[in-house]
């Protein structure tokens, strides 16, 4: 069965009590349990990770290699200042094509996130859709399985 890694970047963690009027009231775990059952209809196997330290995200996407088909990231605030996170996704690609997801649009905020440094080894980008981006990219990413011909792929 084909497996979709999600990463979760800082603080989301806090989604549905941090500033709601950008991010929703939907939190992480109800977000989660939305993918994990239309993962399930999908056919996917599906593994979801948060972490708030940036090391821990390069870890995790290092660890993909060989495992994963397709990567999810939400790399939240890193997604505009780390390049460890850039080059991480950069090793794994395109072996594993990775879907960059935010829950709102950056490019409508501070100055300061309108540069997603992600943008040049991403294969794709689904924002502004709160936690239904999260949906998207897993059905975008159900169809890029798919078109390589891995859904029934044994791991």
């Amino acid at each position: 069965m084909a497996l979709v890694s999600v990463i979760h970047g800082p603080n989301l963690n806090l989604l549905g009590t941090r500033e709601v009027s950008v991010y929703g009231r939907q939190t992480l775990p109800e977000i989660e349990a939305e993918l994990v059952s239309s993962a399930i209809e999908l056919g996917l196997e599906l593994e979801c990770y948060q972490s708030n330290h940036e090391g821990g995200i390069v870890d995790r996407v290092q660890s993909l290699r060989g495992r994963a088909d397709v990567l999810i990231l939400n790399a939240g605030g890193y997604t505009h200042s780390s390049v460890a996170i850039r080059d991480a996704v950069a090793a794994i690609a395109p072996e594993i094509p990775t879907l960059e997801v935010h829950l709102s649009i950056p490019e409508a905020r501070e100055a300061f996130r309108q540069q997603s440094l992600l943008a040049g080894v991403v294969r794709g980008r689904i924002e502004g859709f709160g936690g239904l981006s999260y949906l998207l990219a897993l059905h975008a990413a159900s169809r890029l399985i798919a078109d390589r011909g891995l859904l029934l792929r044994d791991k």
